[in-house]
């Protein structure tokens, strides 16, 4: 009976193992996505260009991702940002701030989701940007144009760059975006969401920041990660831990 009870709970341990093991990453902070252009793991990268710079003490992103985040169609993505014609340098410059946080910053880890794509395992989902940093970006491209609210799909590549599709009206912004949370939203397919929380709270990221005051997000991060960790088990171990409690109460019995 001892010898049953034995190798009953070793079959749960091993069972217990393998749903633990097919769980999505449980590492959130200080980490790097698996994803087309990013390190495996941050680290210092003191050549870190213009607006990237914020990163350089600790990043995701080589230099040269951080010089090539700068460029119009650069061979990052191919993609092209005056699509509709001239974007002004005011809303320009969001989106190669937008840029820079995506590929350097390792403090995206409560976001970070699996993905099934050709050019990347892994993505950001719903980070909550600080509603200053949305706001700004929505009105500095107010009189900037395009022609697509979901800037991921949808576009026209048989140039090598994106074009905008057969039938899609080149319009102000404001358009398509009609407010910043629609902006911060829909552009990159759900990857940030407006946050309610302003700048300097430690409860949204920023976007911008001054280096020299240290990065706001490590603690941004922090947050997130204890509430998501927090009392959370992996899907599908509770039943296999009550059944090694009861098999461990049979054991002692025995």
């Amino acid at each position: 009976m001892a010898q049953l009870v034995r190798t009953q709970l070793l079959l749960l341990l091993v069972g217990v193992a393998a749903v633990w093991a097919a769980q999505p990453r449980t590492e959130l902070l200080n980490v790097c996505m698996d994803a087309k252009h990013h390190k495996e793991k941050p680290s210092p990268e003191d050549q870190l260009h213009k607006q990237c710079s914020p990163w350089k003490k600790n990043s995701c992103c080589f230099a040269n991702t951080s010089e090539e985040a700068h460029k119009d169609i650069s061979y990052l993505y191919k993609f092209n940002w005056d699509h509709c014609g001239h974007m002004t340098p005011a809303c320009k410059r969001h989106f190669i701030q937008d840029t820079c946080l995506y590929e350097c910053s390792p403090n995206l880890g409560p976001w970070i989701q699996e993905v099934n794509q050709s050019w990347r395992k892994e993505r950001i989902l719903d980070v909550p940007l600080c509603k200053e940093d949305c706001q700004q970006w929505w009105e500095d491209c107010r009189t900037s144009y395009t022609c697509k609210s979901n800037w991921h799909r949808g576009w026209d590549w048989t140039s090598g760059y994106n074009q905008c599709p057969a039938g899609a009206a080149c319009l102000p912004f404001h358009f398509y975006f009609p407010t910043s949370a629609a902006l911060c939203r829909e552009i990159w397919s759900h990857s940030y969401k407006l946050s309610n929380y302003s700048r300097g709270s430690g409860r949204c990221i920023q976007m911008w920041f001054d280096p020299a005051q240290g990065n706001p997000n490590e603690e941004v991060a922090r947050f997130y990660a204890l509430a998501m960790s927090a009392g959370a088990l992996p899907r599908g171990v509770e039943p296999l831990l009550l059944s090694l409690a009861l098999m461990q109460q049979l054991w002692l019995l025995g």
